[in-house]
């Protein structure tokens, strides 16, 4: 059992940057994958990067590639998201995820955040 929290989204300028937390609880967080996951009005929710339990994996989707880098810290319980060079069509409610497994398939991940909101403005 694990519970996430996220943190970080706002309105930022394009161009800006931003980096997203995601704060853990449980004895088991270290064996866990972690997945960054956003949805858009009017849009399914897309997976965004994910990381293997011992940072050993990464996976970025190819809209993010260049720009966005996942991280986890196992002895703070936390992940991050630092997105650089951000664009209008990076705005979306960004979810934090967590699962026994990693897959490209949302809706096989098992512990979600609430989400937090992420603008950029041109």
């Amino acid at each position: 059992q694990v519970q996430l929290v996220e943190s970080g989204g706002r309105l930022v300028q394009a161009g800006g940057s931003l980096r997203l937390s995601c704060a853990a609880s449980g004895r088991a967080f270290s064996g866990y994958a972690l997945g960054w996951f956003r949805q858009a009005p009017g849009k399914e929710r897309d997976l965004v990067a994910t990381i293997g339990w011992n940072s050993d994996s990464t996976y970025y989707a190819d809209s993010v590639k260049g720009r966005f880098t996942i991280s986890r810290d196992n002895a703070k319980n936390t992940a991050y998201l630092q997105m650089n060079s951000l664009k209008p069509e990076d705005t979306a409610i960004y979810y934090c995820a967590a699962n026994y497994r990693l897959s490209t398939n949302w809706r096989t991940w098992s512990y979600w955040g609430q989400g937090t909101q992420v603008t950029v403005s041109s």
